[in-house]
């Protein structure tokens, strides 16, 4: 009890209180203003403001281009303009195109059935007009959808007589193919685009770090859903964090390659099954003097990038991810999500994003690799140090046989071995 009471009254001293008995309650004006004092700071918990993500979980990237002055350059590649606009905005161009088309050209033949008076003789037998059965702008239109689609109808027809007409349809027929050819390329390959392939890729919500073959390893775990495997898959990872250089020059999102096993091959993957991507912390590793209390007051984010091709359609697919650096985990490792079932390997996606923490050294990589040297060493030494003491003792030992074997007479020959130091009892009567 006295312990106690001498705890807590260090407590006491240690942060300013003192006792009830000492204490006077004085009344406060009602214009008093609280002074924030150094126990305040510790009980009011500090709000951070939440940090903006370079890229989202899904893969999309927060940058935005603002005061784009030079907008022409969407214009000059405008096939790829028109791929990467929204889906509403595609077929509202995409309907806006064709009817704009068929309602042009459709006043073209308004007009010159207009020019030519085909619509003041429309009960004329005998007259010839441009086209047959054209009796207004309506008709027109329908004549310029029919012409330009190839449905012909048979009702509304050109005739040999209107040489401007044969002109007219010329135009149309090579501007109509060219129009489908570019609308319906467009469609094409904003439908077979690969971003929903990337859908069926998959990241674990965290990163871990551990230890592996005793050395700190940066992990994260990739897997694909589908039975259709992504053909030349490789991974990279890039670091991004604000950095200032020596000259005083600040370098907001600075990106730093992290070696995935660039070196070894081991970015190469064979996305079978779920695979831990692992990034050895070594002295070129930008966490090589980060330990984890440094990782808790770090503000980073490790952007993770999958490349390979959909062997269905043979074009190339790109997934993405981040992980900021709350989402870094230290001392954790992924749970496993492949059992040996019968005849095959099932893969359990429900602890795809599981970990369990594991015994991990809180120091950083470079002391970590240290101390491993110097036990090393010191059990090197120490096995020196036990042959030679073990070399000396035999060397003692023959010594002394040595000496007691010259203080012995000499043995002799043993019959017709003559195997010295062998005596046999006379056995003559």
């Amino acid at each position: 009890m006295a312990g106690d009471s001498r705890i807590f009254m260090d407590q006491d001293m240690d942060i300013g209180v003192t006792s009830r008995e000492s204490k006077k309650i004085h009344k406060q004006p009602r214009d008093f203003v609280p002074i924030a004092t150094d126990r305040t700071r510790l009980l009011t918990p500090e709000v951070k403001k939440p940090r903006q993500r370079y890229m989202e979980k899904s893969g999309k990237c927060n940058v935005h281009h603002g005061n784009v002055q030079e907008t022409y350059r969407y214009l000059s590649d405008l096939f790829t303009t028109l791929v990467d606009l929204k889906w509403r905005f595609n077929l509202l161009v995409f309907t806006m195109v064709y009817t704009i088309t068929w309602l042009f050209f459709g006043f073209i033949w308004w007009l010159i059935a207009y020019i030519r008076g085909d619509l003041d003789h429309l009960e004329d037998e005998n007259w010839i007009p441009c086209v047959e059965n054209l009796s207004g702008f309506v008709s027109a239109f329908l004549f310029s959808i029919e012409t330009e689609t190839t449905i012909g109808y048979g009702y509304r027809v050109i005739t040999e007589k209107c040489p401007e007409g044969i002109v007219l349809l010329l135009i149309q027929a090579i501007l109509g193919s060219i129009v489908n050819a570019f609308m319906v390329g467009c469609m094409f390959v904003k439908i077979s685009q690969p971003k929903k392939r990337a859908e069926t890729l998959m990241f674990s919500n965290n990163a871990v770090i551990s230890v592996r073959d005793e050395k700190l390893c940066l992990m994260f775990r990739v897997g694909d859903l589908r039975n259709s495997h992504i053909v030349e898959a490789s991974i990279r990872a890039k670091l991004i964090k604000s950095k200032q250089t020596k000259e005083g020059e600040f370098i907001p999102l600075n990106q730093t390659d992290i070696n995935v096993g660039f070196d070894t091959g081991d970015d190469r993957l064979f996305l079978v099954s779920p695979l831990i991507i692992s990034h050895e912390i070594n002295e070129k590793s930008p966490f090589w003097e980060m330990s984890r209390a440094q990782l808790e007051k770090e503000e980073f984010e490790i952007v993770v990038i999958l490349e390979g091709m959909v062997e269905a359609t043979g074009m190339t697919c790109q997934a993405r991810s981040s992980y900021m650096d709350k989402e870094v985990l230290w001392g954790h490792r992924f749970t496993p999500v492949l059992t040996l079932e019968k005849d095959f390997y099932e893969v359990d996606y429900n602890s795809f994003h599981s970990t369990y923490e594991t015994n991990t050294p809180t120091c950083c990589a470079k002391e970590l690799a240290e101390s491993l040297q110097e036990g090393r060493l010191l059990s090197h030494l120490s096995n020196a140090t036990l042959l030679s003491g073990g070399g000396e003792a035999e060397m003692a030992k023959k010594e002394k046989e040595e000496e007691e074997d010259d203080g012995k007479e000499p043995a002799g020959l043993n019959g017709a071995n003559g195997t010295a130091g062998e005596v046999k009892p006379d056995m003559s009567v």
